[in-house]
């Protein structure tokens, strides 16, 4: 049948089959030995490596400090890992008839940008139209900061921020918008100063255009700074 003949191998392909797997299986275990052997080195030196191979001293006396002082720096600035953004919110969530938008914009947020690990940085507006629940204020800076503070991307930042909260209190309705200004385009590549980047996530009844139109028209608002 159509399909069902095979043929057999001949010897000299069957030998370059065979070593094709044995060099990407030799790859492969080179990889993981690379990556046990930097397991034992700390990151303060993996730093000072760096700091050298940009053709600097690591021992001159301004850069005697700078690998711990890094370390800390990318711990604070990733933090966010360790952080659970469910815990957070359903840590302040009250029941409350009201069924009209909340709004909680102008939350200053930076980040690291996952491609060239450089800050990008704006506002963040975040709105939501309540079902029998409301989220505490604060907690919703929170839930940015827990977000921003990991290697991320401004449209998945926009989507997780939405995503948390409409899977918390399951409300008619959220809306975020994020306007942000990115170094990796001011600083390199391109290199456009004036330059930013406008994202939104929009869920439930903000999908609506009416819904939506009222979002962003309170955030345009004159003193708000917004997108």
């Amino acid at each position: 049948m159509f399909g069902s003949e095979t043929r057999p191998i001949p010897q000299g392909e069957r030998i370059r089959t065979m070593a094709q797997t044995i060099a990407v299986s030799k790859a492969i275990h080179r990889a993981v030995e690379i990556d046990d052997g930097l397991s034992e080195i700390s990151t303060q030196e993996l730093y000072r490596k760096i700091i050298s191979r940009l053709g600097e001293d690591p021992g001159r006396q301004g850069l005697l400090a700078t690998p711990a002082r890094v370390e800390k720096s990318m711990a604070y600035l990733t933090r966010g890992y360790d952080e659970d953004p469910t815990k957070i919110l359903r840590g302040a969530l009250f029941d409350e008839d009201y069924d009209e938008m909340v709004i909680v914009k102008d939350i200053e947020m930076f980040s690291l940008c996952e491609h060239h690990m450089l800050p990008f940085f704006g506002k963040v507006h975040v709105a939501y139209i309540p079902k029998g629940k409301v989220i505490g204020l604060s907690k919703i800076p929170r839930l940015v900061e827990v977000f921003s503070r990991r290697l991320q991307v401004q449209e998945r930042l926009t989507r997780q921020i939405a995503d948390a909260i409409q899977d918390a209190i399951a409300p008619q309705g959220v809306g975020v918008v994020i306007e942000a200004r990115h170094l990796c385009m001011m600083m390199r590549g391109i290199e456009k100063q004036n330059s930013s980047t406008v994202t939104s996530a929009m869920v439930g009844c903000f999908r609506q255009k009416e819904t939506r139109l009222e979002f962003l028209s309170l955030v345009r608002q004159p003193g708000s700074g917004g997108a």
